[in-house]
Formats: C-alpha cells, sequence, structure tokens
C-alpha cells in the first residue's frame, strides 16, 4: 500500500541525502520515487540483473553478499532503515557480481537511473551525501575483507558478535544461526559452531537456539583485538 506523500515526504527530509533540500525540491524527490514492499527472502536484485536503480530503505535489513565460484556465501554488508544502496552501477561499477536479499520484510523507495542522474546533475548537495555515503560503504568493505585476510576466525567471530550487540542494543543476540554468522566472516558452519563451543567452554557467551548472550565482553574484546 502507497503510504500518504505527506509522510513520505516527512520521512524523505529525515534522510541524510536529502536534508536542507527545499520544500519544492522534496516534491521533486516524491515524484521521482516508488514506494515497494517485500517479504523476507526476496532477491532484490542478483549478478544476472541488468536493471539499474537506486534503493532507499525505510523499514527492515537488506544483505548484501557474493558468491564464490564454490558456492561459498561471503556477506560483504548489511544495511539497515535510511540507508541507500544500489548506488554501485550509477558510477559505472555496476551490480554484476552481488546480490542485495531482504533479510527481514522491508519498505523501500526506489528511484530509476534516469532520475537518479537527472537529481545529481541539478542538486550538487545530493551528489556530494551519495558519494560520501557510497566512500563510507566501500571503507567497510575494505575493513570486513581485511579482517578476513589477517584475523584468524576467533577474532573475526568475537568481533562480529560485538559488532551485533551493539547494533542490537543488548547482550542477547537474537535471530542468526550458525550458518549466518559463518557467512558473515566468511568461513564454514561447522568452524563458526567449533568457535563458539570454544566461546561458551570459556565461560564468554552462553548459547541457545538462534540466541547467543555475550557473558564476558572483555574477554571477547581482547580475542577481537588479537
Amino acid at each position: 500500500m502507497r503510504p500518504e506523500r505527506p509522510d513520505k515526504i516527512g520521512y524523505l527530509q529525515m534522510v541524510d541525502i536529502f536534508q536542507d533540500l527545499t520544500e519544492t525540491e522534496m516534491q521533486e524527490i516524491d515524484r521521482a520515487t516508488t514506494v515497494t514492499t517485500c517479504r523476507r527472502g526476496k532477491i532484490l536484485y542478483m549478478p544476472e540483473d541488468t536493471g539499474e536503480v537506486l534503493f532507499l530503505l525505510k523499514e527492515g535489513r537488506v544483505q548484501l553478499y557474493r558468491i564464490s565460484p564454490d558456492g561459498k556465501k561471503l556477506v560483504i554488508g548489511t544495511v539497515g532503515p535510511g540507508t541507500i544502496f544500489g548506488e554501485m552501477a550509477l558510477i559505472g561499477q555496476g551490480m554484476h557480481n552481488t546480490f542485495a536479499e531482504a533479510i527481514e520484510d522491508c519498505v523501500l523507495y526506489v528511484m530509476s537511473r534516469e532520475d537518479v542522474e537527472r537529481l545529481l546533475m541539478t542538486k550538487p548537495r545530493v551528489a556530494l551525501r551519495i558519494f560520501e555515503n557510497l566512500g563510507a560503504r566501500l571503507r567497510e568493505v575494505e575493513e570486513r575483507l581485511e579482517e578476513i585476510a589477517f584475523k584468524s576466525i576467533p577474532a573475526r567471530l568475537a568481533s562480529l558478535l560485538l559488532q551485533l550487540a551493539d547494533e542490537m542494543g543488548s547482550d542477547s543476540i537474537t535471530g542468526l544461526t550458525h550458518q549466518d554468522l559463518a557467512e558473515q566472516i566468511g568461513t564454514y558452519r561447522e568452524t563458526t559452531t567449533q568457535a563458539l563451543n570454544t566461546f561458551k567452554a570459556e565461560g564468554l557467551i552462553d548459547i541457545g537456539r538462534k540466541r547467543i548472550t555475550i557473558l564476558n565482553r572483555e574477554g571477547l574484546q581482547r580475542i577481537a583485538e588479537g
């Protein structure tokens, strides 16, 4: 269902890239964006797709990942409300090797390539913020790849658990399987399960069904920095 237009404009005005635009400019953005909803598990784009659009996530979470030649999934980012994604295609990088999958039910605003190009050419402030957003995303990907390349699996897992706890605002991390965690640190489920069991034996965490409770943050932090 399409939300009321004033509510839509009000939300768009709160998004960083559209801050400080005039009411007339916001009405132009409103006309250029289409609202859509999708269920958890929906693939928003995949390597075979040729469509080029910019997504703005209003509700839910979306996972960006790649599949290696041997079929292993590597998560390169998870985005939440207020985030734009799909911007790589708009600067000529393409989405030929990346999947975007809704991992929760989502509400999104979508802009076509033509509308985005017109926006970038006529609204320099928006263009600058989009490129700043893209730069931050690339730094996050570089940091993730650096961790995979140089950190041990226990260090990567400890760092991920602390990050997830901070994002959820709780020492109890819920809704993730061992496979989900493995994909985010670039390893196999069995290896992740072994590391989790070691953390549990050392009194760092407690493990339940799709639930991990951090018992010793300082201990995990030492491993993450190791």
